[in-house]
């Protein structure tokens, strides 16, 4: 979880994603380390509830936007999936890159590309566009992401997000913990807030400036409706998929805060196809 603060601006959304590429890229070789450790003594690491909905993905062509380094991404070819992995930050690349050889995954291959733009630079289609843990809030225009879905995705084909439910975002994380509920950043908030610190989560946070955008649940539904497709499900959960202060162990990647339990969404997940009309009805 970042800490954000106003930036006081908007319309700027070329020098914040440079800004975020930047920021990024400081702690690409991190995490390398620490995701490749982990998945050196773990198959995957992506969650339970991920791996459920997920369902057999064996044979089947899978996209994963906004793949960092590549953690999960090579968690999605260990499930027999082949996977194309796309992130901004050229170290991350070149990390996912050297992680799927050293650990001989391969199944996996990896883009740089800002996922706004990637439309304009690749044309194939998949069974599976993937997305998770943390990302969307990295994005300025959710309806451009969510045409680029539409063009990655076969008509076949389903979309899958498992991410921070935006309620939750909206309070102070570090009085959460404490059982205290302050609104610290606005749901209708427009302007994209700023902090000074990344990462954190898998290695040691670095000074780094970068801009997140908060998102609504009207926010995601709409961005996927308006490209054409159409809503499977939209689940709740009242868990994160990080740790914080006080948080218990639910399921494997996955922790609650006690005192929170059943009260609160604090993650979502959602299932896209693309929308055909009945035959007959107009």
């Amino acid at each position: 979880m970042v800490t954000r603060v106003s930036s006081g601006g908007v319309g700027h959304e070329m020098k914040e994603i440079e800004a975020n590429k930047r920021a990024w890229s400081l702690v690409a070789r991190d995490h390398y380390e620490a995701f490749s450790a982990r998945l050196r003594e773990e198959h995957s690491l992506l969650n339970d509830i991920v791996t459920r909905e997920l369902g057999d993905l064996s044979g089947k062509k899978v996209i994963h936007l906004q793949c960092n380094t590549g953690a999960d991404t090579l968690s999605l070819a260990r499930m027999g999936a082949r996977v194309t992995g796309v992130d901004l930050v050229p170290a991350n690349v070149h990390y996912a890159r050297k992680m799927a050889k050293e650990l001989g995954v391969e199944n996996a291959r990896f883009i740089e590309s800002d996922v706004l733009a990637l439309a304009d630079i690749h044309g194939e289609r998949y069974d599976v566009v993937f997305t998770s843990e943390g990302a969307i809030g990295w994005l300025p225009d959710l309806h451009g992401w969510g045409h680029t879905i539409r063009h990655l995705l076969d008509d076949d084909g389903f979309f899958y997000i498992f991410d921070s439910h935006p309620f939750q975002l909206t309070f102070d994380e570090e009085k959460m913990s404490e059982d205290i509920l302050e609104i610290a950043y606005p749901y209708f908030g427009r302007e994209p807030d700023v902090d000074t610190r990344i990462g954190g989560y898998a290695s040691e946070a670095k000074d780094g400036v970068n801009y997140f955008w908060m998102y609504s649940v009207g926010d995601v539904i709409n961005a996927l409706a308006g490209a054409g497709l159409h809503i499977e499900y939209f689940n709740e959960y009242d868990f994160l998929y990080f740790r914080l202060p006080g948080m218990e162990p639910v399921d494997k990647g996955l922790w609650r805060w006690p005192h929170y339990r059943g009260k609160l969404p604090f993650a979502f997940s959602l299932k896209a196809s693309v929308f055909r009309p009945v035959a007959g009805i107009d």
